[in-house]
């Protein structure tokens, strides 16, 4: 593993901070300063360092955050169509909260600084074999936490489901916005046939016009509102930013039409009733794409799971409540760390 401590995002850090501790492009919206950028603080002030791996036969990018000497760790898998950024306002809150963790966060494959797989395909069996062998290279002695938020989140249930051999053992699996139903039978199961349409056509249409079309500007635009719940404009503002700035970071089209297929056709159902290790669901009150009902629902497949519930937000708790989402964490880890104890 090549551990780089002075990562390119770290150009800019202001005098004093630790190497890697930098702002990360890309938290201010264009036109707007960084004090603009909600939470762009408290990023900065989060030692932070790259690290690229070979998974596979193919590069591997990983952000890491947290003290280097902490002694515990945390996988975090993201949501589709975005990068390490997305996962970095909770990153953030949780560091500062647990400063004995470090957060691992990498790009799945296709998407930010991560490769496509070289042999496979970008479903979720090809990402659940590929978080596999990421774990035995980053935590190969075991007793980390894998999480994942919305898409990340079937990943990860299906990566603990499937017992790979050799794979290293973890404390707890916490998913975040967790899909509880196929988005193709959920409450917006007609707003998913019209994207499913649009993805379609993007396959139909000669690589450049359809990728073009996948990258289109008008197309982020409507998904990120269309997630949005927030009344607080600034925030608003800075979350259609970061869709217009990392929601298009996919490496071709082939890698992204793999991916959104496998993540309206699966859900974390098919995979809890085989997790048997302590889980944390952290659902939102006002999720339209991970609805309450069916998060309750899906509590009662797993053998040994607690839900909790962010009030007053939707699908983007990354997002519009990242300390919420980190409080919940570290309280399932203090459970964890009382459990060993």
């Amino acid at each position: 593993m090549n551990t780089d401590t002075h990562p390119r995002d770290s150009a800019a850090s202001p005098p004093g901070t630790a190497p890697g501790a930098g702002q990360v492009p890309g938290h201010a919206a264009p036109g707007t300063s960084p004090q603009k950028a909600p939470y762009a603080g408290l990023v900065a002030a989060t030692p932070a360092r790259d690290a690229d791996l070979e998974i596979r036969g193919v590069r591997a990018h990983v952000r890491v955050y947290g003290d280097p000497a902490a002694p515990h760790r945390i996988v975090f898998l993201h949501g589709l169509r975005g990068d390490h950024h997305g996962l970095e306002p909770i990153v953030a809150h949780l560091v500062r909260r647990r400063p004995d963790v470090q957060v691992y966060v990498p790009d799945l494959p296709g998407f930010g600084g991560s490769a496509p797989l070289r042999d496979g395909v970008h479903d979720i069996p090809g990402y659940a074999a590929w978080t596999a062998e990421l774990l035995t290279a980053l935590v190969p002695e075991g007793d980390a936490v894998l999480a994942g938020h919305s898409f990340g989140s079937i990943v990860a249930a299906a990566t603990v489901a499937a017992e790979t051999p050799d794979a290293p053992a973890l404390r707890g699996l916490v998913l975040v916005n967790p899909i509880a139903t196929a988005a193709l039978a959920g409450p917006r199961r007609a707003l998913s046939a019209v994207t499913v349409g649009v993805h379609r056509l993007a396959a139909a249409l000669p690589e450049r016009v359809g990728t073009g079309l996948l990258r289109h500007p008008v197309f982020t635009r409507v998904a990120s509102v269309a997630m949005v719940t927030t009344d607080d404009r600034v925030l608003r503002r800075w979350i259609h930013a970061e869709h217009d700035r990392y929601f298009s970071g996919f490496a071709d089209r082939r890698t992204l039409l793999e991916a959104f297929h496998a993540s309206v056709g699966t859900d974390v159902s098919g995979y809890a009733p085989a997790i048997g290790l302590p889980t944390l669901l952290v659902a939102s009150e006002n999720d339209d794409v991970a609805p309450l009902p069916s998060q309750r629902v899906l509590q009662g497949l797993f053998a040994d799971a607690r839900l909790a519930v962010v009030p007053r937000v939707g699908h983007l708790t990354h997002y519009e409540a990242p300390d919420a989402v980190a409080e919940q964490v570290e309280a399932f880890l203090a459970g964890l760390d009382g459990a060993a104890s």
